[in-house]
Parts: C-alpha cells; structure tokens; sequence
C-alpha cells in the first residue's frame, strides 16, 4: 500500500466516524424494538437496549390473535403471487424493448416512461378498478401497479447488454423467441431477476395504502393496515393492561406493539441475504447501460 499523506487519512477517519455514526442511527431503533419486544413491562421511555425481564408472551398474544395471523397469511400471499407476477411481466415488456428490431421501440420506451412522470390520479385509479370489478380481491392489489416503470427500465437496459451471438446462435439452431428467451436468457440473467424479486417483494410487504382503499372489509386487510391500526389505535384487541400476567406484571401495550412491528419486519430482512450477492451486480449492470 502507498503511503497515505495527512489529508487522505483525515479524511478515512471522518469516513469512518459518519459511517460509524450511520450504522448506529439504522440499526439502533431495529435493536430498540427487539429489546422491548422481548420485555415485561417495557416502556418506549427506556432508550437501553437490555430488557429487565425476558419473556415471550408479547410474541405468544401477537401470533395467536386471529387477525394479525390473517393478515400475515394474506400479506405472504400479496407478497408471493405479486412478486411472481410483476417479474415475469416485467421480464416479457423489457425483453422485447431491449431488441433493436423491435417496430417502433423508441416511441414505445418513450410511452412508457412517460407513466413514470404523469398518471391519471387516485380517483380515477379508483373507479376504474372499481369498475372492473376488483373491489376487495386480492387483484386490486396487484394488477394496477403490475409494471413498475423503473423495474422494467433496468430489465431493459440489463437485456441490452447480453451478447447478441448468444440469441443469433440460438435461432440458428431454429429456436423461436419464447426458447430463447426462457432458456438462454432468463437462466443468465440472475441478478437482474434477483433484483426485481427483492424490490417487488418489499414493496408488497409494505406496501398498506392501496389495501386500505380498495379493501373494505376489515376482515381482509393486510398485516400492514393491522399493524398501522395496532400503533396508531392502541392494542385494546391483544392486551387487557388491568390484567397480571404470569410473571405478575401487568400486560404493556408498547411491548405488544414492539412484538407485532417484529412480527412484521423480520420476514422481509430474513429474506434479503439470499439475494444480497445478485442485488449489486443486477443494479450497476442494469443502470450503467444506456
């Protein structure tokens, strides 16, 4: 290594120090939230990190209350069909856009992209998935975000940059679009797929807005809208604070909150380091090209 003159270490060491400083402010309120989800008796004022009392019964009310357990089930399933399906629709509108031959392929790019800026507004999104008829189905939160715009630029621009000897060679030995596109390209375009898989899955996890409009039975919402209705609201419907547990302190409606935020986000984070080692490559390939 080069010797290092006073500037470039002064400025390693602020590196490290706001970086350090970042760190602490991203992971502190996740470790908060564990601590007091395992708590008895916690309180939001308590800012350490070390419970007094460990215990389990704030996870034991929030996953035996049948709504939050419907909600979760109806959350994995948003999440696992709305993934599967805006990737694959996001696979067959890129890959035909990535092609120079492609009729028209400027003015369709420009079309799309177009939606990124400009859109018809919530009331008209409303009426129309209310006409279709999609009210309180599970359709009407998946198909009108169904394309997102930038997902589908970068599987754009991520195609544009596969050899195209690999298709020529393909079509030589008479394969059709559809074989060279499930067979040659999607099993080498990984990071790019892997990459649409986390966004859309973490949009569908969180995503709570749409459920709240276009679901009106309280019955069908999503963990989201339950969770919003849990901290916003209060938890009359999992704890009763004048009861004494059986650790002899009473039942804390912060640590039940803490409890369903847990239940709500470890999922999604569990998920993330399967994808982690395709995630980057997918983003700078996919963005770089032009």
């Amino acid at each position: 290594m080069k010797h290092q003159t006073f500037s470039e270490r002064l400025f390693d060491v602020a590196n490290l120090f706001l970086l350090t400083l970042l760190g602490i402010a991203t992971l502190y309120p996740f470790l908060f939230m564990m601590k007091l989800s395992f708590s008895l008796g916690g309180s939001m004022a308590d800012l350490s990190l070390i419970p007094d009392q460990l215990t389990l019964s704030n996870y034991v009310k929030v996953l035996t209350d049948s709504a939050i357990v419907d909600g979760f089930l109806r959350t994995l399933l948003r999440t696992g069909l709305g993934t599967v399906l805006t990737v694959m629709a996001c696979i067959l509108t890129a890959y035909p856009l990535a092609k120079p031959y492609f009729p028209n392929r400027s003015f369709w790019t420009a079309f799309i992209v177009f939606t990124m800026f400009f859109s018809g507004g919530l009331i008209p999104i409303y009426l129309l998935v209310k006409s279709l008829g999609m009210m309180n189905s599970i359709w009407a939160l998946l198909i009108p975000g169904l394309i997102p715009t930038f997902s589908m630029i970068i599987a754009r621009n991520f195609f544009m940059s596969l050899p195209e000897s690999l298709e020529e060679s393909a079509r030589i030995d008479g394969a059709n679009e559809f074989v060279i596109l499930f067979r040659i390209v999607v099993p080498i375009s990984m990071p790019i797929i892997a990459t649409l898989v986390l966004w859309t899955a973490v949009h569908h996890w969180n995503a709570w807005f749409d459920s709240l409009i276009y679901i009106a039975n309280p019955k069908h919402q999503v963990l989201q809208v339950i969770l919003r209705r849990i901290v916003l609201e209060g938890t009359k419907e999992l704890v009763d604070t004048t009861s004494i547990g059986a650790e002899g302190v009473s039942s804390n409606p912060d640590t039940i909150k803490a409890a369903t935020v847990m239940v709500a986000t470890l999922p999604i984070i569990l998920f993330y380091p399967f994808l982690q080692k395709y995630f980057v490559k997918g983003m700078l390939v996919g963005s770089l090209k032009g």
